[in-house]
This record gives structure tokens, C-alpha cells and sequence, in this order.
């Protein structure tokens, strides 16, 4: 007994201690005057009195998801948090492409993920609260999403990046509720044409954003995926574009997320 007592007193001192908090948020959205749900991940090393300033991943889920998909899909994410010490948001960003939408100012995702979330999360958690500690990407509509609030937004976000995004959404006038947000393709061509990332690449300089972005050959929006990464390899903007095999899954994400997370860590330490 005494052995065992003593093999079970060492394996808990060995094992690693995983300390992340897993916080779920209403923050208030000022400019669209409701609550928004946030999953917020965060490492043992941002917590209690010797609290350790930490750089942020804003992680943005697909149509049909909520605040709480990243943590369904990447279960892990509160260890990889305390191996990195990195703290992850996650808000519910319902089914608004992460725009301010032209037709309806009350779905306002992009000033709020933007704007008064990052504001929000700087004040209540330990943050590195700039650019250089900000990263933001997503899946699907939230790789569109990453994409559009890092390129826009580049004094809040150093870097960005999309896993299986809808990055050209013009392809899909009548998926996803997009036709809702922003009127019929056929009669609303330039509301389209303004609201899609390809169409953000000249407001980028090279060296303005760390990009990342990936994209399953099995997906549906792996032509477009292509078309992005021509697109910046015209404008000479310095990217890492990664094809692998997969589809728009659950698995791949799993996978393709830790490429990412890599990604960004290596952005935060420069």
C-alpha cells in the first residue's frame, strides 16, 4: 500500500497540471444594444496575483455555430492555452458573416468583435493589449471572418487567417443567409463585390499582417481559397497558404487549427 501511495504521489507530481479557466460571457454590445454569448479560454499564467500579460487568438465559428463550437471541435484548447500561454475568445457571431450589415445597422459583428470585444476583453482579463499580442481567424464564414476584421482592422490585429473560409463569397449568392444580410446578388452586385475579402487585398501593403489561411482539396471553397492566394501573390503580400486533404469537417479543423495556433505563436514571440 505504502508503494503504491508513493508511485500515485509521483506520477501527480510528473503528470502535467492543466489550470485553464473556461469562462462563458454575455458582453454587452454597445452599437447593437443586446448581450453577445463569449467562451473565453484562459491560461493558469494570466490568472491570480502574479498574473502574466498574454497575447489573444479571436477564434470566430461557422454558419449554424455559436461561442461554444471552438471548444466542441479543439476540446483540448485549454491545455494548448496553458502550453502557450495564450488566451482564446470566442464570441457567437450568429449567422452575420462578421459584417456591419448595410441592411439591417442592428447586426453590427464586425464593430462589435472589433471594437467593443477586444475593448472588453483588454479591460477584464491580462492581455497583451496590441496589435502585436491580437491575432483573429476562423472556420468557414468565420475564416471569412478572421480575414475580414484582420485586414481591415490592422491597427487592433497584427494577424490573421481563415481555415476552409468563404473568402470569396460571390460564388454562393443563395447560401448561408448571405442574401439576407446584403440583398439579392443580382440586384446588389456592388454591395457584394465591397463585402467580400478578395476584395480587401488593396488595402493591404506587405509586412501590414502575419497571414495565414488553409483549405481542405475536398472543400467547397477551396477555388476560391486558390483565387486568395493568387490574389496576394499578384500584390506581392507575403502569406502562408496551405492546401491538405480533407473536407469542410469537423476532423479537419480539429487538425488544421493547431498549424495556426503555431502560426500566430511564432507572430506573438518575434
Amino acid at each position: 500500500m505504502k508503494r503504491f501511495l508513493l508511485i500515485s504521489l509521483l506520477l501527480a507530481l510528473v503528470a502535467p497540471s492543466f489550470a485553464a479557466k473556461v469562462d462563458t460571457l454575455l458582453v454587452k454590445s454597445p452599437s447593437m444594444n443586446k448581450d453577445v454569448q463569449v467562451v473565453v479560454v484562459t491560461p493558469d499564467v494570466a490568472m491570480g496575483n502574479k498574473a502574466v500579460a498574454c497575447p489573444v487568438i479571436y477564434l470566430l465559428h461557422g454558419f449554424g455555430g455559436n461561442a461554444t463550437t471552438w471548444v466542441s471541435i479543439k476540446p483540448n484548447l485549454p491545455q494548448i492555452a496553458d502550453e502557450k500561454g495564450i488566451i482564446f475568445v470566442c464570441p457567437d457571431g450568429k449567422t452575420s458573416w462578421y459584417w456591419d450589415c448595410p441592411k439591417n445597422p442592428s447586426f453590427r459583428y464586425e464593430t462589435f468583435v472589433s471594437s467593443e470585444l477586444v475593448k472588453y476583453i483588454d479591460e477584464h482579463y491580462k492581455t497583451i493589449a496590441d496589435r502585436k499580442g491580437r491575432a483573429i481567424t476562423g472556420l468557414s464564414m468565420g475564416g471569412h471572418g478572421g480575414m475580414w476584421n484582420g485586414i481591415r482592422h490592422k491597427d487592433t490585429f497584427g494577424a490573421c487567417g481563415s481555415t476552409s473560409g468563404g473568402v470569396d463569397i460571390r460564388p454562393f449568392p443563395k447560401n448561408w443567409d448571405m442574401a439576407v444580410q446584403l440583398g439579392d446578388y443580382d440586384s446588389n452586385k456592388e454591395i457584394w463585390d465591397t463585402h467580400t475579402v478578395i476584395n480587401q487585398i488593396d488595402k493591404l501593403q506587405n509586412g501590414d499582417l502575419a497571414i495565414i489561411f488553409d483549405c481542405g482539396e475536398a472543400d467547397f471553397f477551396i477555388n476560391v481559397n486558390k483565387d486568395l492566394h493568387n490574389r496576394l501573390l499578384e500584390h506581392k503580400i507575403d502569406h502562408d497558404f496551405i492546401t491538405r486533404p480533407g473536407g469542410h469537417t469537423s476532423e479537419y479543423w480539429n487538425n488544421s487549427i493547431d498549424y495556426q495556433i503555431l502560426f500566430f505563436d511564432k507572430f506573438f514571440k518575434k
